[in-house]
């Protein structure tokens, strides 16, 4: 079985948390989430925990069992504490303005790229050079944390780009590091 899909999962006081018609919908202070459960596994709620529990004890069951805990637990921290990522931009005149729901980044390219915001992720510029992602549902931030950095990726030779806070890229040396070697 599924050590990931085992554990279970607490509810946190204030949360609201409805299971019906295979679709599980979790409510607190800072929003509210549905999601749809794939049939091979069901949800057992009680005594302020959540259970996932394979329909059938086969090899697909045991892994959407893990998936779907991770999910319903991403759902219940995402509504209650929220999810942030930080991206950094690195380059000479590389910067990121906020304008309402839209991010205008200064890449190097002949024209601004301009980058909206999808709904339920809101951005903080600071410095011109990080950006802040937060929003409630992790798939999502995710989602939109990959497209910004897609749009630059970090080069190996001088680290210009854009890439998340926390990311290390290893630079290589140019030509003439090569030559001493």
């Amino acid at each position: 079985m599924s050590r990931v899909g085992k554990k279970p999962i607490p509810i946190p006081d204030k949360t609201k948390i409805t299971y019906k018609d295979r679709v599980i919908t979790v409510q607190a202070a800072k929003g509210s989430l549905t999601r749809t459960i794939h049939p091979a596994v069901d949800l057992k709620i009680e005594d302020g925990v959540i259970q996932v529990t394979p329909v059938k004890e086969d090899r697909n069951g045991r892994a959407l069992q893990g998936l779907t805990r991770s999910l319903v637990a991403n759902m219940v921290t995402g509504v209650n504490n929220g999810f942030e990522r930080v991206l950094e931009i690195n380059g000479i005149g590389y910067r990121a303005i906020l304008s309402g729901n839209r991010i205008e980044l200064n890449l190097g390219y002949s024209n601004p790229v301009k980058f909206d915001l999808p709904e339920g992720v809101d951005a903080t510029v600071d410095k011109r050079n990080n950006i802040t992602l937060a929003g409630i549902d992790k798939e999502l931030l995710g989602h939109t944390a990959a497209a910004i950095r897609r749009l630059r990726p970090p080069e190996r030779y001088k680290g210009k780009g854009i890439k998340y806070a926390e990311e290390h890229i290893q630079r290589k040396a140019g030509k003439t590091g090569a030559k001493g070697a």
